[in-house]
């Protein structure tokens, strides 16, 4: 399959780091020489120097009839435009990045049946998405939910205190409807068996039915954590004034920080009871003055990942680590390292998009991947092809590689935690754990035969 990417900033360059990992024919696109050459000497991927909105650009024959463009460029525009030269000139699919919040909100159908975008990325709107579904889960570091919501991912951070570590998984008395999916320790996905524990630190992955999921995360909340009344949130950019509102409608007493009088004048129009304040989210004195000892979370939203973990670390400081901590970063290599440092969320506005290109790419049934651990690991949902070799056959006789786990089904609106015995049909929607370096040689298993 040939893909071609349409600018090679941040997105672009982790669209077409995943795409070419996954060995697909990855031509990027872009008219600025320097972001091309990170591109070239870092990827094995083919690099056009031209304009990727221009219909000569389109004409190349290595361009032209491609099976997917994906444009990412800074423009709005561009985007759109290189999607609708890119139709007309046999290239299938496209995808566009639409930073706009208008035109999502108010004409995303009109884009897609006029311009003939089949996906839209909105990596702004996607994070807080993001942020506020794993806000409203108590202990969760991450919320994922399938199978048009019957189905849900819940990953946690496994403290000293909790009851159910250093104990063997077959020990443990799970709800029915919950199973325990996959373990992250050291850098190394796990999937448990019953002689398995869950180990302080360990980052543990559950997946079940929604409501026992929900009562289960319980579990995990720490009996001195506080319920969500109060949240600070640094930068008034994209994000954060996509994020404030959404916490506003759940109850949540909102405070947005930011240095930009425009942006907090476009802030305090979209709330209700929340304040939107004009100033320096390292003023120490203003955080204090603010409360930010007294916030049950603080977000940090900045376009400068140093400078949200020094908010965050600052937050902590202040709060005596009574405070939870969440921060968006544009490089996915400090996600680690924040952690490490102490950070509780941190989350990759860049992998979160390439994500859904990613499903939308591999297609043959791939509803969504989830890129989890920084993309060591992925949950993925696809629905079980006509004459898959999974399909018709106990799990256990399938053969289906370690590095992956089929966590849970729904069939006929039903969702199921499958076991040994299980008998995937087609037409099943299931998800499934499975270390990235093997996803493609697991999707396998789930499509039909050619």
């Amino acid at each position: 399959m040939r893909i071609v990417v349409v600018g090679a900033g941040k997105l672009g360059y982790s669209i077409a780091s995943l795409l070419s990992k996954e060995q697909f024919d990855v031509i990027v696109i872009d008219h600025d020489e320097g972001q091309l050459e990170a591109v070239k000497n870092t990827l094995d991927v083919l690099t056009i120097f031209a304009n990727g909105a221009s219909p000569i650009t389109m004409n190349d024959p290595d361009i032209r009839g491609a099976d997917i463009l994906i444009a990412v460029t800074a423009s709005d525009e561009v985007n759109m435009v290189a999607c609708i030269l890119a139709k007309k000139h046999g290239i299938r699919h496209t995808i566009a990045r639409i930073r706009d919040m208008q035109f999502m909100s108010e004409a995303k159908d009109y884009l897609k049946e006029n311009f003939d975008i089949d996906l839209m990325l909105n990596p702004e709107l996607i994070t807080a998405n993001e942020i506020n579904r794993i806000l409203m889960t108590p202990a969760a570091l991450d919320v994922e939910d399938f199978a048009h919501g019957k189905i849900r991912l819940f990953e946690t951070k496994v403290r000293r205190s909790s009851p159910l570590a250093n104990i063997p998984l077959k020990d443990i008395e799970f709800p029915k409807g919950v199973l325990a999916g996959m373990i992250f320790r050291d850098h190394r996905m796990i999937i448990p068996h019953g002689d398995d524990c869950l180990l302080p630190h360990d980052n543990a992955y559950f997946i079940g039915i929604p409501e026992e999921i929900e009562k289960f995360s319980q579990t995990f909340v720490q009996r001195d954590a506080r319920k969500l009344h109060r949240v600070i949130i640094i930068g008034a950019g994209r994000a954060g004034r996509a994020l404030a509102p959404m916490l506003e409608k759940q109850g949540v007493r909102v405070k947005v920080i930011d240095k930009d009088p425009e942006r907090c004048r476009l802030m305090a129009d979209k709330l209700v009871n929340g304040i939107a304040i004009c100033g320096d989210g390292t003023d120490i004195d203003l955080l204090t003055e603010e409360g930010v000892a007294e916030a049950d979370v603080v977000v940090c939203l900045t376009e400068d990942d140093k400078l949200n973990l020094m908010l965050a670390l600052l937050a902590r400081h202040m709060s005596h680590n009574k405070t939870k901590t969440v921060v968006r970063v544009a490089r996915n290599e400090y996600v680690e390292l924040m952690e490490k440092v102490g950070v509780d969320i941190v989350l990759s506005a860049r992998l979160l998009s390439a994500s859904e290109v990613l499903a939308f790419a591999r297609r043959g049934g791939v509803v969504s991947v989830s890129l989890l651990e920084g993309a060591k690991a992925e949950a993925v949902e696809v629905i079980v092809q006509e004459g898959a070799p999974v399909a018709g056959k106990p799990l256990m006789e399938a053969k289906l590689p370690r590095a992956c786990l089929v966590c849970a089904y729904v069939r006929d609106g039903e969702a199921v935690i499958p076991n040994g015995a299980t008998v995937l049909q087609p037409g099943d929607r299931t998800i499934l754990f499975i270390q990235t370096q093997f996803s493609k040689k697991v999707m396998q298993y789930f499509k039909g035969r050619e």
